[in-house]
């Protein structure tokens, strides 16, 4: 399989991490996810990152994921496997071994602390160098990392480091940063990189517009982003608005700080792709006004389809 690159472009969906109801892996329902994911069409799987509840495993855990997921797709799309960890030995190491276990690249997230430039800039001089040729996803979520990544900055990484080939970004409010490190880019002052989002596609749209490649995202209807970001690609701009404008209350929901992954994990059990909601633990589960709110959702969801053609 190719590594990833600065061309990458479409839907690098977020793969969930199944669990049994007691919390222990479930890697039938693991193949079972990732085959749903592949007949989406998606063009590429991330794992290990924040959706997958990564720092909720275990260091054999994570391995053992990464090696089911790896096997099950087979070189079918590049996988991502994100490997932020707080020791760069660490990161090293877990990152050779999924890289020669056939990964397309690896997603790293700064640590958790840094606040200022040069700080942020001395990071990723230490992890493009502790991880060497490979591949690299720059993913820039403060809402978890607490780390805020200007876009002079982006556009400086970017310019140092070739090992960066994708921004995964998720900062919000976000579409100027966008527009800025796209404008770098059209000034000549580096090399353009491919920009998939995320945030749980909550403004996928309007991110088309500003110019990014397409999504690095979970939602529980992969079929959705997939089929949204083909549609804007191929110029059919309001039609893909139009689907996407169907979802969006589905999408909204799912988006609800703290409970978002429980809501997604439920949607994915309802359609008979992974066989338990759990979240570990710490991690919420629905209540009974949560399924009721749910079932309507759904409801209405099945209703819209059938009533504009989709």
């Amino acid at each position: 399989m190719p590594l990833i690159d600065e061309t990458a472009r479409g839907v690098y969906i977020i793969a969930a991490t199944p669990f049994t109801d007691a919390g222990a892996l479930d890697l039938a329902s693991a193949d079972r996810l990732i085959e749903s994911y592949l007949a989406a069409g998606v063009d590429g799987v991330t794992i290990l990152g924040v959706f997958g509840e990564a720092p909720k495993l275990s260091n054999e855990e994570s391995l053992t994921f990464a090696k089911r997921v790896l096997a099950r797709i087979d070189g079918r799309v590049p996988v991502v496997v994100g490997v932020s960890a707080p020791g760069m030995d660490v990161m090293r190491d877990f990152t050779k071994t999924v890289m020669d276990l056939g990964a397309a690249g690896a997603m790293v997230a700064p640590l958790t602390g840094l606040k200022t430039d040069d700080q942020i800039y001395g990071y990723y001089a230490q992890v493009t160098a502790a991880l060497g040729s490979t591949p690299i996803v720059l993913q820039d979520y403060p809402q978890t990392t607490q780390v805020t990544m200007a876009p002079s900055l982006i556009n400086r990484l970017f310019h140092d480091f070739p090992s960066l080939k994708i921004l995964k970004h998720e900062e919000t409010p976000g579409l100027k940063k966008i527009t800025l490190v796209r404008a770098d880019e059209a000034a000549g002052n580096r090399r353009r990189v491919s920009i998939l989002v995320g945030n749980g596609a909550m403004h996928l749209p309007l991110e088309l517009h500003r110019g990014v490649d397409g999504a690095n995202t979970g939602f529980a209807f992969a079929e959705m982003l997939v089929d949204v970001v083909r549609l804007f690609h191929a110029g059919e701009k309001e039609r893909a608005e139009d689907l996407y404008d169907i979802y969006l209350p589905l999408v909204r929901y799912e988006n609800q700080p703290g409970l978002g992954l429980a809501i997604r994990k439920e949607v994915l059990r309802r359609r008979g792709l992974i066989g338990s909601a759990k979240v570990r633990s710490p991690g919420p589960s629905l209540d009974k006004h949560d399924h009721a709110e749910l079932d309507h959702l759904l409801a209405r969801l099945d209703r819209a389809k059938r009533e504009r053609g989709f």
